[in-house]
Order: C-alpha cells, then sequence, then structure tokens
C-alpha cells in the first residue's frame, strides 16, 4: 500500500482538484485499491512526510520533505502531464 500526500496552499482548492485526476491516473493503470491519498495544507507536508512514500504538490517542493516529490503543476496547466504521469508511475512501482 503507497501513502500519498497530496498538496497545495490551502488544502482544498487545488489539491481536490489533482486528488481527483491522480485517482483516475492510478486506477486506469492499475492501482486500485494499492494506494492511500491524504489530501493537506503543503506547510503539513514537512512533518508528514516521514509516514508517506511520496507528496504531489501544486507548490514547490518543501524544504525538509522526507519522501520523494512530484510537481502537480503538470495536472493545472495541461504541460507535461504525461511525465508528471510517468513520474508518478515509477513511484508507484518501488
Amino acid at each position: 500500500m503507497k501513502k500519498i500526500l497530496v498538496a497545495c496552499g490551502s488544502g482544498i482548492a487545488t489539491s481536490t482538484a489533482v486528488n481527483n485526476k491522480i485517482k483516475n491516473i492510478l486506477d486506469s493503470n492499475g492501482y486500485k485499491g494499492e494506494y492511500e491519498i491524504n489530501q493537506i495544507k503543503v506547510t503539513e507536508a514537512p512533518r508528514l512526510s516521514p509516514k508517506y512514500d511520496f507528496l504531489i504538490s501544486t507548490t514547490q517542493e518543501p524544504a525538509g520533505l522526507e519522501c520523494e516529490y512530484v510537481s502537480a503543476v503538470p495536472f493545472l496547466t495541461g504541460v507535461n502531464i504525461q511525465k508528471a504521469t510517468d513520474e508518478i508511475l515509477e513511484l508507484m512501482k518501488k
């Protein structure tokens, strides 16, 4: 079971949109039931990161992060979506 953090500045707006896209990507690639997503404010990420496999965030990588980081900006802009998707799927294989 992979433990994933999804974050934005407030933990509500853009992270909700990204969260839904991540679930669709993971489920459509055979990972349904193999992950747990926790949606947070990015300021919570460094404290929570030791217990998670990776962070997907609409913000810059926060200092002190102790898990892998993937930028969620492509899911908001539509630019480089495949690269971000590939990064997430690669982290799911680890």
